[in-house]
């Protein structure tokens, strides 16, 4: 393993996507502290495979709609970082942590929208803004978007018009950390079959084939087409990426 001393905190990381890119960091060295919202058992799952493999983890609770509740995580964070791995401070930072809303333009409840800004907009500028004085030099973050800002399904005009704003939030992020040394990207899946959205792409296979049929590779995306290349924008190995909006989609709509 490399990067033993670099610490790395994913926001959902207990299963899906945030799953495999705690993973994949571990395998990379990382020490990775991960958050659940309400899944304790599947996140603490997460912890004793990075453990059984030597690595180190640990999982908090975290509710990122609750922007209230950022500074007492913080708090938590930094001491159980202390704690476990000898050291309070991070490395890296996946901003991850998100659901999605199926609805029409028509159809979508401004409560459902509310939602959307709370946990796609408002968490990883509040958290991102709240972890600075936490990071060492040299840091970097990683912002998840979707490639549903380059191309359209009907039904997401929310959950995208937020990954939009998160795409523009990175290229300020970057701007502006830049001085301390700390370098931000965003990454941009495609269809991956996982739980999110109900698991249509994972479970219908008819939406799975259509999908697929889109694709240059001819197939949809797993979870770990997706955390290898998180961990490589986390890692020295990417140390001059900055800025960037990096899509791993299979080249979709090409």
């Amino acid at each position: 393993m490399t990067n033993t001393s670099k610490t790395v905190l994913v926001t959902g990381g207990s299963r899906g996507l945030g799953k495999d890119m705690a993973l994949a960091l571990a395998g990379k060295g990382f020490n990775v502290a991960l958050t659940y919202h309400s899944k304790k058992e599947e996140a603490d799952k997460v912890v004793a495979e990075i453990e059984a493999a030597g690595g180190k983890a640990l999982a908090l609770q975290l509710d990122v709609s609750n922007s209230n509740g950022l500074d007492a995580f913080v708090s938590t964070l930094t001491a159980s970082l202390q704690s476990g791995f000898g050291s309070g401070r991070l490395d890296a930072l996946v901003n991850n942590a998100g659901v999605g809303v199926h609805a029409g333009f028509d159809s979508t409840s401004e409560a459902d929208f509310d939602s959307m800004v709370n946990i796609h907009l408002k968490a990883p500028f509040f958290l991102t803004q709240k972890l600075i004085p936490h990071f060492n030099s040299g840091a970097s973050i990683v912002n998840v978007s979707s490639g549903l800002t380059r191309f359209s399904f009907p039904g997401y005009a929310a959950y995208a018009t937020m990954k939009g704003g998160v795409e523009t939030l990175t290229k300020y992020m970057a701007k502006e950390l830049g001085e301390k040394k700390i370098r931000v990207n965003v990454l941009a899946p495609g269809a991956i079959e996982t739980d999110f959205g109900g698991g249509a792409v994972r479970d219908n296979e008819a939406l799975n084939q259509q999908l697929a049929s889109l694709t240059a590779l001819g197939r949809v995306g797993l979870p770990d087409d997706i955390g290898s290349v998180v961990a490589f924008l986390c890692s020295d190995e990417s140390k001059w990426v900055n800025a960037q909006r990096l899509e791993v989609s299979g080249g979709i709509f090409i």
